[in-house]
């Protein structure tokens, strides 16, 4: 068994470092504007591929516990998408195809997008009508010059943290108690 020494307290305190670089690089009022459009949307849709997808999934199920309509794009029972609806999405390089074809079919059903993205002239950011910018490196940033952890792991981690952030501003600004979301949290586990 292997001792726990320097070089894992230094993984651990480039990722904890890089992370809180990111996050903090994002513009405040990108988060609150996202939150208004959530807030306001008739139901909230999300998407995303590999990790970020499963970033988005996560605040999924938290914008369901404020009782919210929430559909994840993909699965079985999400409805067809339309005006008054929000399409979150998450794409670092704002180039992944599907992402891209997402945004723009929601757009063109009249539904509001929401881009997380390290690019906001991106494909992504463009179709978007808020875009929250994360200074990250895309999942292709092999130089290691705006992260030195692999591939898109820093913009990944960002997207996680965001969405507990935009879930935390609409959760303080709907004044409800813990227990009331607890009502809405799985009980078949």
């Amino acid at each position: 068994m292997q001792t726990v020494g320097t070089a894992e307290q230094a993984g651990l305190d480039l990722v904890l470092s890089e992370v809180v670089g990111a996050v903090r690089s994002v513009d405040p009022e990108s988060v609150a504007a996202a939150a208004d459009l959530i807030e306001g949307g008739r139901r909230v849709f999300l998407f995303g591929q590999g990790r970020s997808g499963i970033a988005l999934r996560s605040l999924a199920m938290r914008l369901m516990h404020l009782g919210l309509a929430v559909h994840v794009v993909g699965d079985a029972t999400a409805p067809a998408i339309g005006a008054g609806d929000v399409l979150v999405v998450a794409s670092g390089s704002g180039t992944t195809g599907s992402v891209v074809r997402a945004a723009s079919v929601a757009a063109g059903q009249g539904a509001d997008v929401v881009a997380i993205t390290t690019a906001a002239d991106s494909p992504v950011g463009r179709a978007a009508a808020r875009a929250i910018v994360v200074e990250a490196a895309a999942k292709t940033d092999h130089g290691g010059t705006v992260s030195a952890q692999y591939s898109g792991s820093l913009f990944e981690q960002a997207v996680m943290l965001l969405g507990d952030a935009v879930f935390h501003t609409l959760w303080q600004r709907s004044g409800s108690a813990a227990e009331e979301l607890w009502t809405r949290h799985a009980n078949i586990e």
